[in-house]
């Protein structure tokens, strides 16, 4: 019997610290670790440059990608190690609905229908939030030359659209975290007390909002 989830899903908006909590999971569990790879797409330029017109060659890449990680998932041993992954698949649409028109959307809807028809769900799902001026400021610090164009308008609609994902969500247990004003990544005390609460979380949704400790 495990005393923690085997599948864990870290996810939120872009530069909240999804990727970096990810490898850190994986270290602390010695887990397979299942990573979006943003920088393989090779449209995702074009897109931050002028998203009308690269929209459908980008979420379609995105896509296929993560079905074809979700497909190894589920085509491996089932009794292997803890994994860990910085995206949840369901989140695609998110994207897709900010970015396609109609038509487009209508034709990504029935790839998306015919790609996921076995796709296996995480035991747990971490979702990080914090604030568009601290997403920008992250994604400024990073430095990525394929981010230099998000602009903070569609940080914001990103960040709306997640809230309202995940207010809805009840697939499987959840966590929901303030990331804004914690260090998940170089922080111990922090880090250490997410871990315990990922530990625990058995069920439901349950909120992560440690208080720093006092010098």
């Amino acid at each position: 019997m495990h005393d923690h989830p085997r599948y864990i899903v870290v996810e939120g908006p872009i530069g909240v610290g999804k990727t970096t909590l990810a490898h850190r999971l994986s270290a602390s569990f010695d887990s397979e670790l299942l990573l979006e790879g943003p920088e393989e797409n090779p449209f995702l330029d074009k897109f931050y440059e002028n998203p009308r017109q690269a929209a459908l060659p980008t979420q379609l890449f995105f896509l296929t990608q993560r079905v074809r990680q979700m497909q190894e998932i589920r085509q491996g041993d089932m009794f292997s190690p803890v994994r860990v992954a910085d995206f949840l698949l369901e989140k695609d649409r998110l994207f897709a609905e900010l970015t396609l028109d109609d038509n487009e959307l209508h034709l990504y809807d029935q790839i998306y229908a015919n790609m996921t028809l076995e796709i296996t769900q995480p035991d747990l799902v971490i979702y990080l939030q914090a604030p568009v001026d601290v997403l920008s400021e992250r994604i400024a610090k990073r430095g990525r030359n394929y981010e230099r164009n998000i602009d903070s308008k569609y940080l914001q609609q990103l960040s709306d659209a997640y809230a309202r994902f995940f207010y809805d969500y009840y697939t499987v247990p959840l966590l929901i975290v303030n990331a804004s004003g914690i260090d998940l990544v170089n922080n111990d005390n922090d880090y250490n007390q997410l871990l315990e609460q990922i530990k625990s979380v058995k069920s439901g949704r349950h909120f992560f909002n440690p208080m720093p400790l006092e010098m």
